[in-house]
């Protein structure tokens, strides 16, 4: 049941609690910065860790009030809730295994729920997380934060707008090579946790950095996938996940254009590679090339003119890119900022929904549930081609 809480005024900063995120975690200190960057948030309350010492060792170096520093999420969302100055939303940055309970029980305590991606460990548990969602009236927000970058905004608005013409073809590759070794066995904390099945789910690379490439995909062309053929491996001996998968993709066509096809690529084993997520759109008329380690540049190329390099904040950068932009032209942006654009959109958010029956801006692009459904529908239908030696399959529904 939703215990009866406070309504605020549409003005303050949004009071926000972190289930994860403790001493050793890597995006939970990602999303701290990325709430702190425009100001909307105050960190107030938090279950950081499944052990309570690191909790409570956790919470003190972030200065948090010691009676607001739980021993677990449970007890968390219970207390939060009950309190007239409780938590309005809550960032949940575990593994991936706890995003179902932990949603469940703050979208239950009436508090708006901000999750990494992906939406959970299995299909079943995206299915019933989306449907909780939907019916809860609170926000809920997936950070697939390469959304929010200005430029993927402008790409997105220009297929929308026709100058790529009929979308054709879709190219999206994320490269990396921090799991070329077995370092799942030195004990390092991410890649434990990312190759172990009852933590990440039946998906390794595909869903840590898949999800990624397959939602940016989507997102820019405004395309649904329809079936693909996925070949998943694990090179590295003795791991359980996979961590190199490579994608067969068929759009859903849309009108009387030929449906578009495409290609998705991600590793964790390619040497040379740091953070090498790259889109290619092209379209009847023209194509979108982009690359996230150099973001604030795109290259637009209408067919038989020369190509046009489009600067973030500079020549050729519209309104959908400067909304979400912070700095002058030539001064970069990129990961950090594209975390804090779905924060702020989401503090727009909340802040509108604290008036009754306001609803959130029109112009908001954030992530929802169903997008991650989507994604785990992504990691299922991978999953079960790669078992049938790369067979063409449906996308479940």
């Amino acid at each position: 049941m939703v215990s009866a809480r406070r309504i605020e005024s549409g003005s303050g900063p949004v009071r926000l609690g972190m289930v994860g995120g403790g001493q050793g975690a890597f995006i939970g200190a990602v999303h701290r910065i990325a709430a702190r960057l425009d100001g909307h948030y105050e960190l107030v309350a938090g279950a950081l860790s499944s052990e309570p010492e690191r909790a409570r060792a956790s919470a003190a170096e972030l200065g948090l009030d010691p009676e607001r520093s739980y021993d677990s999420f449970q007890e968390m969302a219970r207390a939060e809730a009950r309190r007239p100055d409780g938590i309005e939303a809550v960032s949940i940055v575990t593994p991936n295994h706890m995003h179902y309970p932990v949603a469940r029980a703050f979208l239950a305590a009436g508090i708006h729920v901000i999750c990494d991606k992906p939406l959970t460990a299995t299909l079943a548990d995206a299915r019933k997380l989306a449907a909780l969602a939907g019916k809860s009236g609170r926000l809920f927000v997936l950070t697939h934060n390469y959304t929010a970058y200005p430029l993927m905004r402008q790409a997105r608005d220009m297929v929308a707008r026709g100058e790529l013409g009929d979308i054709r073809l879709v190219q999206v590759e994320y490269a990396q090579d921090w799991l070329t070794e077995p370092l799942e066995a030195t004990g390092q904390k991410q890649a434990q946790w990312r190759t172990d099945p009852a933590r990440s789910g039946a998906g390794g690379c595909v869903g840590d950095i898949g999800t990624h490439a397959f939602n940016l995909a989507c997102f820019v062309s405004g395309l649904e996938v329809d079936s693909l053929a996925a070949e998943l491996d694990s090179f590295v001996a003795g791991r359980r996940l996979d961590d190199n998968v490579q994608v067969l993709l068929r759009f859903k066509a849309r009108g009387a254009a030929p449906p578009a096809r495409g290609m998705l690529w991600a590793s964790q084993v390619a040497p040379g590679n740091e953070n090498g997520l790259r889109l290619r759109v092209y379209g009847a008329r023209a194509g979108l090339e982009w690359s996230q380690e150099n973001p604030n540049a795109m290259w637009f190329c209408p067919f038989g003119r020369p190509r046009q390099l489009i600067t973030r904040a500079g020549a050729g950068a519209s309104a959908a890119a400067a909304r979400v932009s912070r700095i002058p032209s030539g001064h970069p942006e990129g990961y950090l900022e594209g975390f804090a654009n779905l924060y702020t959109e989401a503090a727009a958010a909340i802040r509108a929904m604290r008036r009754r029956n306001a609803k959130p801006p029109k112009d908001s692009l954030l992530p929802t549930a169903a997008d991650g459904l989507a994604g785990m529908a992504f990691i299922d239908a991978c999953l079960r081609s790669a078992a049938k030696n790369t067979a063409w399959v449906k996308l479940a529904t």
